[in-house]
């Protein structure tokens, strides 16, 4: 490969990608921004394999090296969805500004994960085309890795050695997370007049029992290097008019694992209030041990704490044969989600750098 056709400038490139929503649900936005990164690569590297999934709502794309299949891949997985901006008059810049000021770059997905996608797209073009690699985007990742399990099949096919998700971790390696499973918690009541309640029975009073119960009874598990199980209510519904008792209320409930959350589930579901559960998102845990050879090798330092998030590890992790995952890329947690999103362009080219150092060590 020619070293001058390799070369691909990270801050153009994420600047760009931040220039353009790509807020979960939105499958057109997301479609079009993988489009962007995959011309972006075959205009450096002509002779990329590429797969993209025929799933309308829940796009992946899968570009490898021209590599013998059963040679092991090193494998960077990345989503391209972001969370939304519910109000843009609170950010000090334009959220889709991509604005550059005291060496960041500002905006939503900048840090999640938007520059650890250039990171790996800047390794991917810049690795010999003998080398067995592959890149894989996915959608919709913010709201339960969804584009990940879109794609899982086709990763199964693959023969990959190790997996690097380049989430934001301030480039140190972190090798897990807790799983993440939301659940829909329904109870059921009966309608009457809301001058004589009792005549009916208030759905929401049931609700708020059960959330309350949960405060104290709910078994959260604990892991040596995961931690406690947590829980948070995140939404709450219930009701329709003052003058009317509720005959239907739900929350949603986002839990963090460290199990595969059976018990969890069956706590819920064996409350008496309680009508229905749904399950709206089941990830597992991620672990990989530090004495892995490949992960002792890594040039970045190993963090002994986990991420606090989740990523498409957890769906990866169940059809990669037990290879080595870790998360590892530029951006700040601490900015993830939050107003006044930005990503420090030093740690954005260092990541290139370390990436690329690491798929050219790569040969397996």
């Amino acid at each position: 490969m020619d070293p001058a056709a390799a070369e691909l400038d990270a801050s153009v490139l994420v600047r760009e990608l931040v220039r353009r929503p790509t807020v979960s649900g939105n499958a057109t936005a997301q479609r079009d921004c993988m489009g962007l990164v995959t011309e972006v690569l075959r205009e450096r590297a002509p002779h990329l394999d590429v797969r993209v999934g025929r799933d309308p709502d829940q796009p992946w794309t899968l570009l490898r090296t021209p590599t013998d299949p059963a040679r092991a891949q090193l494998l960077f997985a990345c989503h391209v969805d972001t969370v939304p901006v519910p109000d843009p008059g609170v950010w000090q810049r334009d959220p889709f500004g991509a604005d550059v000021e005291d060496g960041r770059v500002w905006g939503r997905g900048s840090s999640d994960m938007k520059s650890g996608l250039v990171a790996a797209a800047a390794a991917f073009a810049a690795t010999d085309p003998q080398t067995p690699i592959a890149l894989l985007l996915t959608s919709d990742e913010e709201v339960g890795s969804k584009g990940a399990i879109a794609a899982a099949a086709a990763v199964a096919e693959q023969s990959v050695g190790a997996v690097v998700v380049p989430e934001a971790t301030g480039n140190q390696v972190v090798l897990g997370h807790k799983g993440a499973l939301w659940l829909a918690v329904r109870t059921a009541g009966r309608a009457a007049h809301g001058s004589t309640p009792e005549r009916g029975h208030n759905a929401v009073l049931d609700l708020v029992a059960v959330l309350a119960r949960a405060r104290s009874a709910l078994p959260l598990a604990r892991d040596p290097f995961l931690g406690v199980e947590t829980w948070n209510c995140g939404i709450v519904a219930g009701g329709t008019v003052p003058n009317v008792v509720p005959h239907r209320a739900e929350a949603v409930i986002d839990m963090r694992t460290v199990a595969d959350g059976a018990e969890l589930l069956a706590w819920w579901r064996a409350q008496p209030e309680v009508a229905d559960v749904e399950v709206r998102v089941d990830l597992p845990p991620v672990g990989t041990t530090a004495d892995d050879p490949w992960v002792a090798a890594l040039p970045a330092p190993v963090l002994r704490t986990p991420a606090t998030y989740f990523t498409d590890a957890s769906v990866l992790g169940q059809v990669v044969n037990g290879a080595p995952i870790v998360v590892w890329g530029p951006g700040t947690p601490a900015v993830m989600h939050a107003v006044d999103e930005y990503a420090e362009l030093a740690e954005l080219e260092e990541a290139a750098t370390l990436l690329t150092e690491v798929a050219a060590r790569w040969s397996r």
